[in-house]
């Protein structure tokens, strides 16, 4: 599966972040005291529990940043993914593609359901931007307009994923309560009749 147009554009990591630990090499051995150092077996012996201990250390070192999908393990990006309900993040993609789709669901999540929201994940699979028209809007009391609430969408393209499977993206993060439209590169790919929100439409 191709990624995204827009993956590539590469999720930079922090400029605070170190590549190595500021610890010394031998920062076990060079703990003994100076007779001990003077044997070579005992110095030896020491260094294999050095580089265990180094191992967990590493670890140590690293958990600041184990949950910044720009630096963490692709395994734990594909959690987080799962934890945030991730649409279309799956192992299809290459990993910078992955950290990229967990970054924008992340910054869009308070938004969830709104036009920013949907406008951002919908140029993020299909690397151009969205067309959203609605029926919603700011209005006095008593002047909202009667009839079934409705947005259209449209795109140039589903990028990677199927036609279906991007219908079944954007119904998934557009309010149940909502008559949704679908267009691509011109052609209406849902609803299939034609029918729900353009009715929606004709009745405002």
């Amino acid at each position: 599966m191709t990624d995204p147009a827009i993956t590539t554009q590469q999720p930079s990591a922090p400029a605070s972040v170190v590549g190595h630990s500021a610890r010394q090499h031998d920062w076990l051995v060079g703990q003994l005291p100076a007779g001990m150092l003077a044997d070579d077996f005992f110095v030896r012996f020491v260094r294999i529990f050095q580089a265990e201990a180094q191992t967990l250390l590493s670890h140590a070192d690293t958990l600041p940043h184990l949950a910044d999908p720009r630096l963490a393990p692709i395994e734990m990006v594909r959690y987080l993914s799962r934890w945030l309900a991730a649409p279309g993040v799956d192992d299809a993609y290459g990993s910078r593609a992955q950290r990229l789709m967990l970054l924008t669901v992340a910054k869009t999540l308070p938004w969830r359901g709104t036009r920013k929201a949907l406008a951002t994940m919908l140029e993020l699979y299909s690397g151009e931007p969205a067309i959203i028209s609605e029926s919603g809007g700011v209005f006095d009391q008593g002047r909202a307009p009667d009839g079934a609430r409705w947005v259209r969408l449209e795109v140039t393209s589903t990028g990677p994923l199927a036609e279906e499977d991007f219908v079944e993206l954007v119904r998934d993060e557009v309010p149940a309560h909502i008559g949704v439209e679908i267009v691509v590169a011109g052609q209406q790919i849902w609803p299939v009749d034609g029918s729900a929100a353009s009715a929606g439409r004709r009745e405002r």
